[in-house]
């Protein structure tokens, strides 16, 4: 059967202290936020060694403060291994990723400031950088999973954590992607225009933008808890995935894998 639609906002936002760069050629990078706790362990990522998506082995040192090279990232998600986590017991935001299921899509959006001539543009935007397909998940890990599971999601930020103290199997859950599982090369715009096209609030009406608020500030509002955005067999569910479709092939032409297929669990 069809698969549903779910949409995380991850990355850097505007309450850190640094942003991810969106060229004026699409492409981008994406900064994860700060690690939590603070203190790096010896599974850590740090900061200050993360690398270009773009470039490859160029640091991505020049967008963040140098004071926090030695801090630990949320690397989450991350595209090599394609796998993501989140805290669906403990945080409301991630509830709704406990219906996912193997076949589902999980789409990722983050917000990203524009980068030219050596410097940000102050304008900044909400993009699709890439997607799940999921193909495994680990729910509700509490203890160190078996090898098997191990070996597969360790790369995973909340796997990281666990294997750098016991007492952060915490309950969260882990989405493996399957081999069509990719990040975009050129970041997909959500502008009103799209929002009004695809997405609908948790009560199926028509998203709101009243009230004095920027786009970018609705868009925030929206998109801050994550949840199904399309669900198979709903109204207008059809003419809603074939519009972000095409949105997404306007950014990134080919990318046939994007497109929800039906199969059986």
């Amino acid at each position: 059967m069809a698969r549903r639609i779910y949409l995380a906002n991850i990355g850097a936002n505007s309450s850190h202290p640094y942003a991810s760069p969106l060229f004026e050629d699409g492409t981008f990078e994406l900064l994860p936020i700060p690690e939590r706790p603070v203190t790096a362990g010896r599974n850590s990522v740090l900061l200050g060694s993360l690398t270009s998506w773009n470039e490859a082995g160029r640091p991505l040192r020049r967008w963040i403060p140098r004071k926090l090279w030695g801090s630990p990232a949320h690397f989450d998600p991350e595209f090599e291994t394609l796998t993501y986590g989140d805290n669906c017991e403990r945080a409301p935001r991630a509830a709704a990723l406990k219906r996912v299921v193997r076949g589902d899509f999980i789409l990722f959006l983050a917000r990203l400031e524009g980068w030219s001539d050596g410097a940000f543009t102050g304008q900044a935007g909400f993009f699709l950088v890439g997607f799940l397909e999921v193909d495994g998940i680990l729910p509700c890990v509490r203890v160190r999973p078996v090898d098997g599971a191990l070996e597969r999601l360790r790369a995973n930020a909340h796997v990281r954590k666990g294997l750098n103290d016991a007492r952060l199997w915490d309950g969260f859950w882990v989405f493996g992607g399957s081999s069509r599982s990719r990040r975009f090369r050129r970041a997909v715009p959500v502008d009103r225009v799209l929002a009004q096209t695809v997405f609908v609030a948790s009560d199926g009406a028509p998203w709101r933008w009243d009230g004095g608020r920027s786009e970018l500030q609705v868009i925030g509002s929206y998109t801050r808890t994550c949840r199904c955005i399309i669900e198979p067999g709903s109204p207008g569910a059809a003419a809603r995935l074939a519009a972000l479709q095409r949105r997404i092939e306007e950014f990134n032409p080919g990318v046939e894998e994007w497109q929800p297929r039906d199969r059986r669990s």
